[in-house]
């Protein structure tokens, strides 16, 4: 026998090793299993050596003994088997009891396996000359390769059965490790001088450092902090072990090198990062090219840490400290407040979109209070995207009567959404984060489409109405093409522009003003009509309806309640009646409940009134009967 193949995968895990040891590394339950997987090959090809050169040897150091390092070597087989098994179930077991409940079974099994070998017999096969041992066989060798078959068979069907929760690379290269194993054993069992079973082992484990466990894999290359996939494994980790953390995500956005001199960027850049990587006791990610994380495994301990790095910050950088560097801290005391990375993550991007997310500092500490508010607002978008992709949204209509009329001229469509019991979500619950979202424009033109798809089914003037009413978003009047979308959405469904009023806000007139007035000039020209919504809110001013080219005004709920019960509220609103009435445009006044406030707007000369004195927002069906019955009182119709 001749172990030159043996030794050359000695010195090829053993220069393995040495790579892996340089490299700077994070404490990852992958990489313990790795090291197990390792050790156990190791081993595994040390007593193959060993039990070559001692069967040798055996008429030298007795029989007894060379059979029992034979054996050993047959039961490193097994251990082999049940170490690369349990790096297989690393990825499968969030929880590390989950884990050992699993591998005790496993255990087991090897027990029984070492117990089996060790008291089977053992053989040997000799040359012709019966002078040299060719190999062992025997009871011994079938109970250890019976058992490796088992754990084996059980990799392939964990590989196969929880395919979804394993890294698809670790799953890879399990399967190389595995294949290499299983082609050596083939060329042994045919030619039996050449034993290259345990090297076939080394190149398996090669695979793997290479595939998977290079620590240098977890390190960003341009900083030598540790990269976004080691800060999301190892989180990952802790949220599975439950165990609680501290973490500062330092954001260097592009104001935060607004005091540095343009040359200068890059030096201070560097001198940062080599701060941040002699700091102790902590963890430091760079997350994104703007962000870094830095965790803290003592949070009791953390605060005192943050302040520390936060006060050496403020003593600038460069020559002299005289290049400061003002970065967004977001600092997060307990990160069990929070059960999963992926939310950790999204919590980051969450308070990094929100405009008033940080205090005059910069420093914005979070704490359960905000998870839950994230945790509500992004149920809420999967509220809204679930009703969307499941044509969960509906338009209801509520009525506006015209007091020159004295009958239901026009009506305002109003988004709803239903949840998966098909209950109606309110509106306060969900319109304002799919704004701030920019799921609104997906809901506008759904809205715009359904408004047009029913006057298409229910011309207006069969029913003496003149108009729909579209209330515009922020963001929609902000949207560059929403002018083309819907003239081409009314093109399609042929539908008159002149039944359609757009409602634009006092707030959306502020923002992207010159994208507005671009879409509204469009529009206006195709014939669509123009109100002004919600006036008396925000930031009001008579220069709104000065500058915006709307042929209605509308009253907000707040501004018609408060003609009623303030005495200053009624002399403003009597007097912006009468400048509007002078700029020849109609007013709409909504929150009408009862006869009295509606005699009131009437006799002040307001011409439309929208409240529940009328009726409240009534889905197609019902809206529809609703005027067929006032049709019916009225016994008229007017054409639009």
């Amino acid at each position: 026998m001749h172990i030159q193949i043996q030794c050359c995968g000695v010195v090829l895990m053993l220069v393995l090793f040495y790579f892996y040891m340089r490299q700077k590394r994070i404490a990852l339950e992958t990489q313990k299993a790795f090291l197990t997987v390792f050790w156990a090959s190791f081993i595994c090809i040390v007593f193959d050596i060993l039990s070559i050169i001692v069967i040798q040897q055996r008429h030298v150091l007795s029989e007894w003994f060379a059979k029992f390092i034979a054996k050993t070597y047959l039961i490193t087989l097994i251990g082999v088997a049940v170490s690369a098994l349990g790096y297989m179930c690393v990825d499968i077991y969030a929880k590390r009891e989950d884990y050992w409940h699993d591998m005790r079974r496993y255990l087991a099994l090897c027990a029984v396996g070492v117990v089996g070998t060790y008291a089977a017999p053992l053989y040997y096969n000799y040359a012709a000359d019966g002078a040299e041992v060719l190999y062992t066989f025997g009871p011994s060798v079938y109970v250890t390769y019976g058992v490796s078959l088992v754990l084996f068979l059980r990799i392939f069907y964990l590989m196969r059965k929880e395919k979804a929760r394993i890294n698809p690379r670790r799953r890879e290269a399990v399967c190389l490790w595995l294949a290499a194993w299983i082609v050596a054993s083939q060329i042994q069992f045919m030619y039996t001088n050449v034993l290259i079973v345990g090297y076939a082992g080394s190149i398996g484990i090669m695979v793997l450092y290479l595939k998977l466990e290079n620590p240098e894999t977890n390190l960003d290359r341009s900083t030598g902090l540790f990269n976004s996939g080691a800060l999301y494994q190892y989180t990952k980790q802790l949220f599975a072990k439950e165990r609680d953390f501290a973490a500062l995500v330092i954001i260097f956005e592009n104001g935060a090198y607004q005091n540095v001199h343009l040359e200068r960027r890059g030096s201070v850049r560097m001198e940062i990062i080599e701060y941040l990587l002699k700091l102790t006791d902590v963890l430091v990610f760079k997350n994104a090219e703007d962000e870094y994380f830095i965790l803290f495994a003592d949070p009791e301990r953390a605060e005192a840490k943050v302040k520390e790095i936060r006060r050496r910050f403020q003593t600038g950088w460069g020559e002299g400290g005289t290049s400061l560097v003002r970065p967004h801290w977001l600092y997060l005391p307990h990160g069990s407040i929070i059960d999963q990375t992926e939310n950790l993550l999204y919590l980051v991007r969450y308070f990094r979109q929100e405009e008033k997310a940080f205090s005059e500092n910069d420093f914005l500490c979070i704490d359960k209070d905000s998870v839950d508010r994230m945790e509500h607002e992004r149920e809420v978008e999967q509220l809204i995207m679930d009703a969307v992709e499941s044509d969960r949204v509906e338009v209801f209509y509520q009525p506006i009567f015209s007091t020159a009329e004295q009958r239901i001229t026009s009506a305002e469509a109003l988004v709803r959404i239903r949840d998966r019991e098909d209950q109606i979500v309110p509106p306060g619950v969900f319109i304002d984060i799919a704004e701030e979202s920019g799921m609104i424009l997906k809901l506008g033109e759904i809205v715009f489409e359904e408004v047009c798809r029913f006057i298409r089914r229910h011309p207006l003037e069969q029913y003496g109405m003149h108009y729909i009413e579209v209330n515009l978003s922020v963001v929609q009047c902000a949207y560059e093409n929403l002018a083309q979308d819907y003239i081409r959405i009314m093109e399609r469904y042929g539908i008159d522009p002149g039944c359609i009023n757009l409602e634009i806000t006092e707030s959306a007139s502020t923002n992207a003003k010159k994208t507005l007035l671009g879409n509204m000039q469009n529009l206006m020209e195709y014939g669509v009509h123009f109100s002004l919504d919600d006036f008396g809110t925000g930031q009001s001013n008579l220069n709104y309806i000065v500058d915006m080219p709307v042929d209605i005004v509308k009253f907000d709920r707040s501004m018609t309640n408060s003609y009623f019960e303030n005495g200053k509220a009624k002399y403003v609103m009597e007097a912006a009646i009468h400048m509007i009435h002078g700029m020849n445009l109609e007013i709409v006044s909504e929150g009408i409940e009862t006869k009295e406030q509606y005699q009131t707007m009437e006799d002040l000369g307001i011409s439309h009134i929208q409240g529940y004195y009328f009726s409240k927002p009534l889905p197609e069906d019902e809206f529809i009967a609703f005027l067929e019955s006032k049709k019916a009182e009225q016994g008229e119709t007017v054409c639009c």
